[in-house]
Order: C-alpha cells, then structure tokens, then sequence
C-alpha cells in the first residue's frame, strides 16, 4: 500500500505537508534513483516557485544535474524528458484549488513513473536514506527556454494548417490562468483563428474560475462564445493538459463527445489502429472503433496508465473521458494543446459545426457526481460495495479493474475512490438522461451507506 503516492504522483496542501522539506527529500530519492539528466518545469501556481526550487536542491544534492524548463504546460514537460532527457518532475496540481499542489515524476519516455519506482522512493522517503553525494559531486543547474516553442512547433507539423487557415474560425480560448497562457493563444493564433482569450493571464490564484474545467466553472466562457457567435470555445485546467469545448450554440462538450470525435477521425486517417481507453469511458469509444476498423483496450483510470498500455501495444491514440487526449506519437500523456489543434481542424476540414459533428456519434447520457470520503476509509467502503454488488441475488455484471463497474440492463455505472481527492467519483452512463441520473445516484447511496 502506497502512502504517499496517489493515481499520478503526489498531491498535497501546499506548505502544509507539501511544503520544501518535504519536497526536497522526495525529489532527492528520485534522483537516487535516476542518477542522470532531470528536467524540471510547473504551472503558475503561488507555490510552484518554492516547490520547485526545493525540488531543483534535493535532485543536484543526489548527484543529478538539472534542466529548469519553467513555467509550461505538463505535456510540454513530457515532450522534453522524451526527447532530451533522462527523467522530469513536474510541480502542478492540475486541476485541484490553488491551495493545493503536487509533484509528479515520469520516466525517460515522460510517462508517469512505475508503481515498482514509486516504492522505492516512498522507502527512501520514509527511511531517510536517499543518496547525498560529496560536495565536488553535486550536478548542475542549466535553463531551457526554448522547449516551449519547440513544443507548438511540434504541434503545427501534426496538422492541415492550410485547411485550417482557409476555415477563417472564431475561438475563444479561456485558460483558467494556468499553464496554457503560455501556448494556446499563440498557438491558435498560428493556425490562423480569431481568438478571443479569457483567463490567460497566468495567476497561481486563479481568480477568474476554479481551475477544473467542468461544466459550472464555464460559465463565462459560455455566455462570451454565444455573444460573440464564436464558432468554438475551448477551456483548459491547470496544467493545461485537458481540453473542454463549448460548441457554437453555447452548449457544453462532454469529454467523452471529443475524445469520441477525435478517435473517429484519427482512426479514417490512419486506416485503422488500437485506441486505448480506461474503464470510466463511454461506450461510444467502442461504437466508433467498430464502425472505423479500430479496436479498443481499456485499463485503469489514469493517464499515465493509458499513456503505458498504447505505448507497450504501440496504439494509435487514447484518452479519458474528462478532456485528456494522448497523442502517443507526439507526448505519452494529456496533450490539451495537440486536442484542441485537433478539433479546430476536423471542423475546418469537415466544413461542419461542432454541433453538427458531435450529433454524428453515437448517442449516450451519463452524469458524474461525487462525495467526500476520507482516505483511510476507502479500502474499506470498496471492499463492501463489492461484497455487496457480487452477492445481489439481481446477478449484476462486475468489472473491478479499477472500483467496482456495474452492469445493469439500463447501462453502466462505475465507483471508484479517487487518487489525488478524498471523494469517490460515480460515473453512469444510459440511453437516457433520467437513467444515469437515477445510476449514479444510486451508486453514490453505495458509498453513502458504508461511511455511516
């Protein structure tokens, strides 16, 4: 049992438990065991700065030397750490509130480190036995800042910009004051959009709306694309690693609608190929796999756990159903800059509104809610659930990759424990809006019922 670890990397309150210390040895046990060339880089969170120089000490202390890349998107991180360097930590807490933040770690491939190595470190960590090395030893600190750029020119090569340019499309990008300040506006620009921005200024308070792009924190960027008859708006979360659109008409964009949508088109493009998913996903991405030559695996819910399947499976594309596309060709994790670029173009090429296009894919409700559950109480509260579910005399279908999946005749839902929040998350999906309402309520009465 991890104790420090969460579904990627660590997350904590900021300069409460996560303060430079803390972050200093966790770092340097990272270093112990990856003994080479680190890149680090974060968004524009308060703390980010006292984090990641705290972080920049423990790793030169191990005897590794030191890349500082920044402020910068985490996929601009994983781009670097795979092309240029032997491992990275990025300082975010993606989407949680700005009180929060976090460290994670990737591998030399920029994928989110092994559970093996996670181990390792939190032993390190708890045993206080990193490596320090002599003082004739210590690594190096160097500054790259040209990676950000090298990261949307990157971008650029993956797309019909001719296309794109003759659409002439009108966007509004809000990006929550995070990371994306530094990328999507300059990028969309690129591509020939008018571009209308909200939020981007970066501000580690985040005082424009909560980071999360759901839908209740949208609501400016929602009321902006219907007054401005914007083709497109796109929001982004802290890291800038998730893409959320609003169509022209103003209507929020489930993650699944674009990932489904992206898949589609990946997968015409490519004659085929294997799309990798987690449990949590809408049976759409199967829907559209079967009508476009693909095939579909799913794991666990997290990124990094998608981003390692389609990388052991060579796999064409992946995503989750919050927003995060991977594009392992290009970044082996969330890319928001590659998805957004991605959707812009299939409109331009289409020659179709979001709207249109989303009404193209096959049609499922779902709902999403979650309660608060302390974190030493959720092995227990799932392990009951379980028992329960197994044992319902209904002889319900169950899948416990990750949670407890539950298969009615009405649809699915899923239960599972958060890894960076103490809440359980409840998705359901159905053929109508009511029936995953009434699922995921009932999956929340699951866990309501076992805290008590």
């Amino acid at each position: 049992m991890k104790r420090l670890f969460g579904t990627f990397g660590v997350r904590r309150l900021a300069n409460e438990v996560l303060n430079p210390e803390f972050a200093s040895k966790l770092a340097a046990a990272y270093g112990t065991v990856i003994q080479g060339k680190i890149a680090v880089g974060g968004d524009p969170r308060t703390t980010t700065p006292m984090i990641k120089h705290a972080v920049i000490a423990g790793l030169l202390s191990s005897g590794c030397d030191v890349t500082d890349l920044g402020i910068l998107p985490t996929p601009a991180v994983q781009y670097a750490v795979r092309n240029y360097y032997d491992g990275g930590i990025i300082i975010t807490a993606s989407h949680n509130p700005p009180q929060y933040n976090g460290i994670k770690f990737v591998d030399e491939d920029g994928i989110g480190i092994h559970d093996e190595m996670e181990i390792k470190i939190e032993d390190m960590f708890f045993n206080d036995n990193p490596k320090r090395v002599g003082w004739d030893e210590i690594g190096e600190v160097t500054v790259n800042v040209r990676i950000i750029e090298e990261y949307q020119e990157e971008v650029l090569k993956r797309l019909d910009l001719d296309s794109i340019k003759k659409a002439n499309l009108k966007v509004v990008v809000d990006c929550g004051s995070g990371a994306a300040c530094f990328t999507a506006p300059y990028l969309f620009r690129k591509l020939g959009c008018d571009v209308l921005s909200l939020n981007c200024q970066p501000d580690g308070f985040f005082p424009g709306r909560d980071p999360e792009p759901i839908k209740d924190n949208l609501t400016e960027l929602i009321e902006v694309v219907k007054a401005t008859g914007a083709n497109l708006g796109l929001a982004h979360d802290g890291d800038a690693d998730r893409t959320i659109c609003i169509d022209e008409n103003g209507e929020f964009v489930l993650g699944d609608k674009t990932f489904a949508l992206v898949e589609k088109q990946m997968l015409k493009e490519n004659g085929g190929g294997l799309v990798v998913t987690t449990v949590a996903t809408s049976t759409a991405i199967y829907d559209v796999a079967e009508e476009n030559n693909g095939e579909v695996i799913a794991t666990a819910v997290g990124d990094l756990l998608v981003a390692r399947k389609l990388k052991e499976e060579d796999g064409l594309f992946g995503g989750e159903e919050n927003g995060g596309l991977i594009f392992p060709d290009f970044v082996y994790g969330r890319d928001a800059a590659l998805s957004a670029a991605k959707i812009i173009e299939i409109m331009a090429k289409e020659d179709k509104p979001l709207s249109e296009l989303v009404s193209e894919l096959p049609v499922y409700y779902s709902e999403k809610m979650k309660i608060k559950c302390p974190d030493d109480l959720k092995k227990e509260v799932m392990d009951n659930i379980a028992e329960e579910i197994a044992n319902d005399p209904r002889g319900y279908e169950l899948d416990t990759t990750d949670g407890v999946k539950i298969f009615t005749e009405d649809g699915w839902v899923i239960i599972r424990p958060s890894g960076t929040e103490p809440i359980f998350r409840c998705f359901s999906e159905s053929d109508s809006q009511d029936k995953a309402t009434e699922m995921a309520q009932w999956g929340i009465s699951l866990v309501e019922k076992y805290l008590k």
